[in-house]
């Protein structure tokens, strides 16, 4: 049997029902949500599914949505299911006044690094990770850089020559 987008789809609602939402193909990648308090069911379900073998990690990372409100951070996974060679996108939403999200190291080795990496950046406190601390700046920081909460640029700096920056 082929594991087509409809087909994972089609188990994730059996197993799921309204809970996972917000299917779509950007790219051609099934891309799916949940709430955050079913993360790691949803990565335990993909990963243990014998049809659906979803075991590697690729990538996990966060986007801030500023204005998104009550759902300002999204934590993405992307999963492989390296056999029959299908990738997927897994996002779940959480406030950022209470960026918790469960901890995926127990499921996925490979969730260590990627996590402190995304707490460093954006914030998102991984509960009951291993080692849960910065990871690439220094721990004296009290701000997270990829937040997008400071302005890209001062529009009215007259101490830079535009045609340097090619404008």
């Amino acid at each position: 049997m082929e594991l087509t987008s409809d087909y994972i789809k089609k188990r994730l609602t059996e197993k799921f029902g309204e809970e996972v939402s917000g299917f779509c193909e950007p790219y051609g990648m099934l891309t799916f949500e949940a709430p955050k308090e079913l993360n790691l069911k949803v990565l335990q379900f993909l990963y243990d599914d014998p049809e659906l073998r979803f075991q590697f990690l690729t990538d996990l990372q966060a986007v801030h949505y500023p204005d998104d409100k009550g759902r300002e951070l999204a934590v993405v996974y992307h999963l492989h299911n390296i056999r029959d060679n299908v990738r997927l996108r897994f996002k779940i939403f959480t406030d950022i006044e209470n960026p918790d999200v469960f901890t995926a190291t127990q499921l996925y080795a490979s969730a260590n690094w990627m996590e402190r990496e995304t707490y460093d950046f954006f914030g998102v406190n991984f509960v009951g990770h291993p080692n849960l601390k910065r990871i690439l700046n220094v721990e004296e920081m009290d701000y997270f850089p990829l937040r997008k909460e400071y302005p890209l640029e001062e529009q009215t700096r007259v101490d830079k020559d535009d045609e340097m920056f090619g404008r």
